[in-house]
């Protein structure tokens, strides 16, 4: 049987955003960059925190092992309250809790408040990625979706890069609150604005949540991050607690709940509908990102150290040595965009992880008498394939599935982007403190930083290697009715 014929108008208007549409996007884009420009202030700012609030390292580091538990607890039932509630209720209340966090944080007069508003902040967060990729996908027609999806993409990208910019310029001028202060009156307005602005564009469904689902999620995701965020600090021997233990309770949480989520499946009660794994794109996508992610965060932790200990790059220095980064990002995912708009992902992701493995390889072999410039030189270029491969995958892998199974595709991505990126700072800070050679690796000679550094992007670039691998599975098809604007004629008037 023939397929229907599909009506010149309704064509042509496939290929546009309808009205509104592209503010709602936007108000989406500039909300999450902002949470996430938040998650990511706070570890340059540690040493002064340690000092001003009398507390140790490893007490410390609980501000950022906190806020990352908190959200691989909350992200995985972020589809269930999609579905749930109206896409206005959403955004409003959670950047209204995230609000509330922040000004909590803003003053905290002891580590504990401080600690408090971060997981306040961190409750409010765990939507907006989630929240963003879904929206995005239903709004954006299928022959645009590379171009737009490409820069939906790259914020989670832009704010690891921006993020010690902002914090190092902020610190060298205010305290640590200033970091709160300068967030919060962003966060009002751009909740003032969701509030005269946006609008719902799905009709809830009648979802029930699943208490023992988000028991087993709690329970599984939250061991696996604890376990995989103190590993570095075993390998100096500083842990709070073996990671071995909180790691094989986080694995049987996550079977558990993922036995839980089939057996819900069949009422379609379940908090993460497992069927998306059925697309093997769908499946190879989420793959490749692992090891993406896990470079990109684990990379972003370990080359501040590298260039303190073995360059004597300031604070300041380092932010501003990192924020080109973001504007490659920007640059090249809007190129990107256009290519898998035309071609598909295939002409990015594969040339994209060679670079990006290369440029990898490249940064581990460098010295300290190699300058700043090489090492610039090797993060920009990794910044460049890194987003050649993280957009067009992320806008693959939920282009494969059906429209009912975005909150699902969109939290189980943003899940695996966590835990990800708390196992490759684990493993990549883990081969640093091993690289140096000593027992305490917050004490390095030029040398040792060196070596330490050294080891740490030899085992990024191992990791690299199978991201290529994975790439080399990447199929894409464009589906029949997504063709080019410039081939549809306009209706007769």
């Amino acid at each position: 049987m023939s397929s229907p014929v599909i009506p010149r108008e309704q064509s042509h208007s496939d290929y546009r955003l309808r009205p509104g549409d592209g503010l709602v996007i936007g108000l989406l884009m500039a909300s999450t960059f902002l949470v996430l420009l938040n998650e990511m202030l706070l570890g340059v700012a540690l040493p002064t925190l340690i000092s001003d609030l009398g507390i140790t390292p490893s007490a410390g580091q609980w501000l950022t092992t906190g806020y990352l538990l908190t959200l691989a607890v909350l992200i995985p039932a972020t589809g269930f309250v999609m579905r749930r509630f109206h896409l206005r209720t959403i955004f409003l209340t959670a950047l209204s809790v995230f609000i509330v966090g922040t000004a909590i944080a803003a003053v905290a007069p002891t580590f504990g408040v401080l600690l408090a508003g971060r997981i306040v902040q961190a409750i409010g967060t765990a939507v907006f990625v989630p929240l963003l990729m879904t929206t995005s996908i239903r709004l954006i027609p299928e022959s645009r979706r590379g171009r737009i999806m490409a820069l939906v993409t790259a914020v989670p990208a832009l704010a690891p890069a921006v993020g010690p910019a902002v914090s190092g310029l902020v610190l060298t001028f205010l305290p640590w609150r200033g970091l709160f202060i300068l967030v919060l009156p962003l966060a009002v307005i751009a909740l003032i604005a969701g509030a005269l602005k946006l609008k719902n564009i799905t009709t809830p469904e009648k979802a029930t949540l699943d208490l023992l689902s988000l028991v087993l999620s709690a329970i599984g995701f939250g061991g696996l991050v604890l376990g995989l965020s103190v590993i570095g600090e075993s390998a100096s021997g500083h842990a709070p607690l073996p990671p071995l233990v909180p790691i094989i309770v986080g694995v049987v949480g996550v079977a558990a709940f993922v036995f839980r989520q089939l057996a819900l499946r069949r009422r379609d009660a379940a908090l993460l509908d497992m069927g998306i794994f059925r697309s093997k794109t769908f499946s190879v996508a989420i793959l490749v990102m692992l090891f993406v992610a896990m470079n990109g965060f684990g990379v972003a932790l370990v080359l501040p150290l590298v260039l303190t200990g073995a360059l004597g790059l300031s604070t300041l220095a380092i932010g501003f040595f990192l924020f080109p980064g973001g504007l490659i990002i920007a640059g090249v995912s809007w190129l990107g965009g256009r290519v898998y708009d035309r071609w598909g992902p295939v002409p990015l992701v594969i040339p994209g992880s060679v670079i990006w493995a290369a440029s990898i390889w490249f940064l581990s072999t460098l010295t300290g008498a190699s300058g700043a410039g090489a090492y610039l030189a090797g993060y920009l270029v990794m910044t460049a394939g890194q987003a050649m491969i993280w957009g067009p995958v992320t806008t693959l892998a939920l282009s494969s599935l059906r429209s009912d199974l975005y909150p699902h595709g969109s939290a189980a991505f943003t899940t695996v982007q966590q835990l990800a990126g708390a196992a490759g700072g684990a493993v990549l800070v883990s081969a640093y403190t091993i690289g140096a050679g000593v027992a305490d690796a917050g004490q390095l000679s030029v040398a040792e930083t060196v070596a330490a550094g050294q080891g740490a992007f030899t085992t990024g670039f191992t990791i690299a290697l199978a991201g290529i691998v994975g790439t080399l599975f990447v199929w894409w098809r464009r589906r029949a009715d997504a063709k080019e604007p410039s081939r549809v004629e306009a209706p007769a008037r």
